[in-house]
């Protein structure tokens, strides 16, 4: 068996979800929204299940809905892309390893930025990459010259970028974008950008595409998923966005992975993409909003809450509750609290800060109010 799958051990997301599942625990460790998602984009598959095309739809994606990404990325984000730039994948996961598979040959150096998504660091080690990592740290987790200097090298090919940033909910300002850009640029390497929050930013933020940057338009691929923008993270439907020499060999993964997606969704998707920008700003309020209203209920109870600039999470400094341990925190929490949160040591490969917890607010007034109960008095008794 492939010693980099077979040797994983059970994630702590999935140790986090069976405690709370045995123990019947509020669970916000899992990062998916309480909300059905907008009846229109929804009635739209329906629709395109009974009347629409239910056999293989083109590989690169229906026309209308590359169109309808190119279009999309215009209009939000001043981005000059055209449909022949744009192609459908299975999700965001699919899309990053597709890219990761496409662009990188064994002993390509890939820079990657932790805490990170968990799917990053296996797809590049399988891909027979080598991984540098560029350690973040909180409260801000901002990029540096001298961490960036320590990481790149001439045997860069990949960076793997994720902004806004899961699990530390920071949106990257332009600042540290040029500065990743100017990176990029010296040591000639391609950025594949996992950019699935990029509509989930809160306080008035606009998300800024690493693509717009000098330099970056010939040498990024642009990752976004619909199932953020929608807040339907089932459908899996993803878009990676790459100038035609890039996608072209991101094709060819893609071919001999998912090589397609569910026409149905495909055709909603492209619906919603074009919706107007009331629906955009009203779910970025309500997601917003329930931020706030977790966000507060904690600060009363004691916790030290990180700021949270977009996606579905807040975290919590757990270091002046006296803890150094976060994973033996959060099991505590889920056992003897029955609230369940991940531990952001999990994020990490190495130099991991085991003082964070993250939980994910994108639930019902109630289940948040049902947590906030479960945690009174947990500061005090410290």
């Amino acid at each position: 068996m492939n010693r980099i799958f077979s040797s994983l051990p059970t994630t702590v997301f999935e140790s986090m979800s069976q405690l709370a599942r045995e123990t019947g625990a509020v669970n916000l460790g899992q990062g998916f929204p309480d909300g059905a998602g907008p009846d229109d984009v929804r009635a739209k598959a329906a629709e395109a299940v009974i009347s629409g095309w239910n056999q293989y739809p083109p590989m690169m994606g229906l026309p209308e809905l590359r169109q309808a990404v190119a279009q999309h990325y215009a209009d939000h984000q001043g981005l000059d892309l055209g449909a022949d730039e744009v192609m459908v994948t299975s999700g965001a996961t699919e899309a990053i390893a597709g890219a990761l598979f496409a662009l990188i040959e064994p002993g390509d150096e890939v820079v990657l930025f932790e805490p990170m998504y968990d799917a990053y660091l296996p797809l590049v080690r399988r891909a027979g990459g080598v991984p540098r990592f560029v350690t973040l740290q909180p409260p801000h987790w901002r990029l540096t010259e001298e961490a960036l200097a320590a990481a790149f090298s001439d045997k860069t090919k990949v960076v793997l970028f994720n902004n806004p940033l899961n699990p530390s909910a920071v949106v990257f300002p332009e600042e540290d974008l040029a500065l990743l850009a100017r990176f990029c640029v010296k040591h000639d390497a391609i950025a594949v950008c996992d950019e699935v929050w990029e509509h989930v930013v809160f306080d008035g933020r606009r998300h800024r595409p690493l693509m717009a940057e000098p330099g970056m338009r010939e040498r990024t691929v642009k990752i976004g998923s619909a199932g953020k923008i929608f807040s339907l993270t089932g459908w899996k439907v993803g878009f990676a966005c790459a100038a035609p020499d890039i996608l072209k060999v991101l094709a060819k993964a893609h071919q001999f992975l998912t090589f397609t997606t569910a026409p149905n969704l495909q055709a909603a998707v492209a619906y919603g993409l074009g919706k107007a920008d009331d629906y955009f700003i009203g779910m970025r309020a309500d997601f917003q909003r329930s931020r706030d209203r977790f966000s507060h209920g904690l600060k009363e109870r004691g916790f030290t809450v990180l700021p949270s600039h977009g996606t579905y999470f807040l975290n919590v400094d757990i270091a002046p509750l006296g803890e150094r341990d976060d994973v033996d925190f959060c099991k505590r929490l889920v056992t003897e609290r029955g609230v369940a949160a991940i531990p952001v040591s999990a994020f990490y490969a190495e130099g991991a800060v085991r003082t964070v917890a993250r939980f994910c607010f994108a639930k019902t007034d109630a289940t948040l109010d049902r947590a906030l109960e479960r945690l009174e008095g947990l500061v005090q008794s410290r």
